[in-house]
């Protein structure tokens, strides 16, 4: 994963399309990895046992982050 890459991805984390819905507290992350574990497939918020919100990360080919979507 390239620097930017990671600045992409805490960006992503640190902006609104990670926000908890109103009324609740992110208490844990989950993640999934791409094929050689370089960087993240999906990152999984919970709040307690509680999945609030999945975000999707799709990678070019030269390692670069293309899209987050949350969902």
């Amino acid at each position: 994963m390239s620097v930017w890459a990671g600045e992409s991805i805490h960006n992503a984390i640190l902006s609104q399309l990670a926000s908890a819905p109103l009324g609740k507290k992110i208490t844990q992350l989950a993640f999934t990895w791409m094929p050689g574990g370089t960087a993240p497939e999906t990152i999984k918020y919970y709040d307690g046992a509680e999945l609030l919100f999945t975000l999707t990360f799709t990678w070019n080919v030269d390692g670069t982050l293309n899209q987050v979507a949350r969902s």
